[in-house]
């Protein structure tokens, strides 16, 4: 028996980690729907969709959202899935503290969510998929077997993203990372469609002082208990 799994959560709380470890152990198809609204605003960026105050241009992008193809093309080295935009491999991209300074505001409009939940649906129609995002549990697949909520405090969280973009090679501060990880946490939980809430039947995993080995032994109970419970 296949499930869904449904993990939401803050930025930079290890989702989209766990979620790759997951499908890894079961062989589940990962879908990461965070960098699909990180792919939508490259494009905007790449389109000069934005202002000068980064506000964007919403009548241009609904009229180009049909123009912006996302596509998840599997990596045979890392065995895990890649994100292309229009045909372009932009997994390195869409990670810059350029695009994460701007996604907010576009994973904010509607008929951006809207399009992007359509194509999260067709992609886990078939079960046997781990979903990764803001509103996986509440709108995406509200009746997912399995629904974790992350979180992590928000200096830890700033700490894992400023330590993952210096090993990329960015220029950054602590201080700038911190305050793009509370500006998003804001953004998330306060926008008008699909704000970013924990589901009422989500499990909470907070992993502040967790290592990655302890999060994963009770990310497997979690889904262990679960394929027995639905069995």
């Amino acid at each position: 028996m296949k499930i869904t799994v449904a993990i939401d959560g803050f930025s930079s709380s290890g989702k989209s980690s766990i979620a790759k470890f997951l499908a890894k152990e079961t062989g589940y198809i990962y879908v990461d729907t965070g960098a699909m609204y990180r792919a939508v605003t490259l494009y905007c960026i790449q389109n000069g969709l934005f202002d000068r105050d980064d506000v964007p241009n919403e009548e241009k992008l609904k009229e180009q959202i049909d123009n912006i193809k996302i596509e998840f093309i599997l990596n045979p080295k890392t065995g895990l899935p890649e994100i292309y935009l229009n045909g372009k491999n932009v997994e390195r991209e869409i990670r810059l503290m350029d695009v994460s300074d701007k996604v907010s505001p576009i994973s904010a409009i509607g008929f951006v969510r809207r399009a992007m939940v359509k194509k999260q649906q067709e992609m886990g129609k078939s079960k046997g998929v781990v979903l990764d995002g803001r509103d996986i549990g509440t709108v995406v697949f509200p009746d997912a077997e399995l629904k974790l909520f992350m979180t992590a405090s928000p200096e830890i969280r700033a700490q894992r993203r400023y330590e993952e973009l210096k090993q990329k090679g960015e220029n950054v501060c602590f201080n700038e990372v911190l305050e793009n990880v509370k500006k998003r946490d804001y953004i998330d939980q306060s926008r008008k469609e699909s704000p970013l809430k924990k589901a009422d039947d989500a499990v909470v995993l907070d992993n502040t002082e967790m290592s990655i080995e302890e999060q994963n032994k009770r990310l497997m109970e979690l889904f262990e208990e679960t394929i027995k419970r639905n069995c």
